[in-house]
């Protein structure tokens, strides 16, 4: 992995994935006690960042690949990307989902034209159910972060960030970014080494979730002892990524733990005094801004939001607990 793959990578997503802004609001500063410059991935085609990832994969596969389809498996979020990705270039697409996901997820994979074929994570292996049915049926695994055009891709974020804070006076020394497998940590990461090295990504988990801060505090991978049980299912993951590991190691800041009910308190704000709607995974980064300063670095800071595909019921939940603390 290195920046040329991901400069190439921005090359065939430029006029397909939506150039997203950096959002400020004096509110959330205050809160913040320093300047917040927010990246809404939330606003990305299906909903979040995995598009970009999905779309610089399906772009580098051959003619033949492409025809005879592809497999992904995702909690939402990465198939959602990869559905829309594909029907765009005519392929077709099966995607592998847990089947306690949020239920729009599932749906909205289903209906961008993708075959869904469900599983207990707790009891299954997805990464096993993805192998067999690619050989079976002869089609190519893009997986959601331990795939070098997915972290290529996943890094057009960081090329923006780096533009986008030069213009807009950003002095920023964190990049937080919510982070599940490592893909957009890791892709960021590279972007950020190459063109702006005085800014470092930090990765952003939930509490009893956090295998790549434990990852990074020990030097070796970690496994989470669960794989459910946060209402961050789109970050939710068994353990770093083998490529993505080493990267993160080598170029990330400490990684922060955030509770589920700070993500909650973010997605009000994010509402409230940014308009923009957040899922509880996609608002983590904006939470340890708000809510755990004391680890952060600098004068400003940048979070990304990674996605907003969430449930009414939960984003409901959200405001009516903590809608007016925003």
């Amino acid at each position: 992995m290195n920046i040329d793959m991901i400069e190439a990578a921005a090359g065939r997503i430029k006029g397909h994935a939506r150039r997203t802004p950096l959002l400020t609001s004096p509110f959330v500063d205050k809160i913040a006690g320093r300047r917040v410059f927010l990246k809404p991935e939330a606003l990305q085609h299906t909903g979040s960042f995995k598009f970009r990832g999905a779309w610089s994969a399906l772009s580098a596969l051959d003619a033949e690949a492409v025809k005879a389809g592809v497999i992904a498996f995702s909690s939402g979020n990465h198939a959602q990307g990869v559905a829309l990705a594909a029907r765009e270039h005519g392929a077709s697409a099966v995607i592998v989902m847990p089947a306690d996901a949020p239920a729009m997820k599932i749906e909205n994979t289903r209906a961008l034209g993708a075959e869904v074929v469900l599983y207990d994570r707790t009891t299954e292996d997805r990464d096993e159910i993805g192998a067999r049915l690619a050989a079976e049926r002869g089609l190519t695994l893009i997986k959601p972060f331990d795939e070098p055009q997915v972290i290529a891709g996943q890094g057009t974020i960081g090329l923006e960030i780096v533009e986008q804070a030069a213009e807009l006076g950003a002095n920023a020394r964190d990049v937080l970014v919510c982070c599940g497998g490592g893909g957009l940590t890791s892709g960021i990461a590279l972007a950020l080494e190459a063109k702006a090295p005085a800014m470092r990504a930090r990765p952003v988990e939930p509490v009893g979730f956090d295998d790549v801060t434990r990852s990074l505090a020990t030097g070796q991978i970690q496994r989470n002892a669960q794989l459910a049980g946060s209402i961050c299912d789109a970050i939710i993951t068994p353990q770093p990524g083998d490529l993505t590991f080493p990267i993160m190691n080598r170029l990330c800041g400490a990684g922060i733990t955030v509770t589920d009910e700070d993500c909650l308190r973010a997605m009000a704000v994010a509402f409230a005094r940014l308009k923009i709607v957040l899922e509880p995974g996609g608002a983590i980064a904006l939470a340890a801004a708000l809510y755990h300063g004391d680890k952060i670095e600098g004068e400003d800071v940048i979070a990304v939001a990674s996605g907003g595909n969430v449930d009414a019921e939960v984003f409901q939940r959200a405001l009516s607990q903590y809608g007016n603390d925003a």
